[in-house]
């Protein structure tokens, strides 16, 4: 990932850290296996009662050499307009999941976003921080 770096176990950022709490909240009750409408709709919850201010799929249109195309990306979640939040219920992240969260930060204008997998035992083994 030449544009953008993980962010280093040791790196802490208030912001993230409050919304993995909400994650692990949501993983805790409802554990791996569902689909990610269902995680997403619990995450819009958990952040409602942490106070955190969100936009859930929202929606960003495509900009073409100064036209605005009649197409738009649907983010899963921006938290405090300022991290884009990606969630997925998979196997397995990959190399497409991480571009496609990238995509969503530079089309938004974020410069950071966590890619959270459900779909493992423990949430923080499905927690990616992005930054660009």
């Amino acid at each position: 990932m030449s544009e953008s770096k993980q962010s280093k176990a040791g790196e802490r950022d208030p912001l993230t850290e409050r919304i993995i709490r909400c994650a692990i909240e949501v993983h805790r009750i409802l554990g791996p296996g569902l689909l990610e409408s269902a995680y997403q709709q619990c995450m819009a919850h958990e952040l409602a009662l942490e106070r955190l201010a969100f936009r859930a799929q929202a929606t960003i249109p495509v900009a073409y050499k100064g036209t605005l195309l009649d197409c738009v990306y649907r983010i899963d979640i921006i938290v405090q307009d300022s991290v884009v939040l990606e969630l997925k219920s998979v196997d397995s992240l990959s190399r497409l999941h991480q571009a496609q969260l990238l995509t969503y930060m530079r089309i938004s204008g974020k410069t950071t976003g966590l890619l959270i997998n459900f779909n493992v035992s423990r949430l923080v083994d499905g927690v990616n921080r992005l930054r660009l």
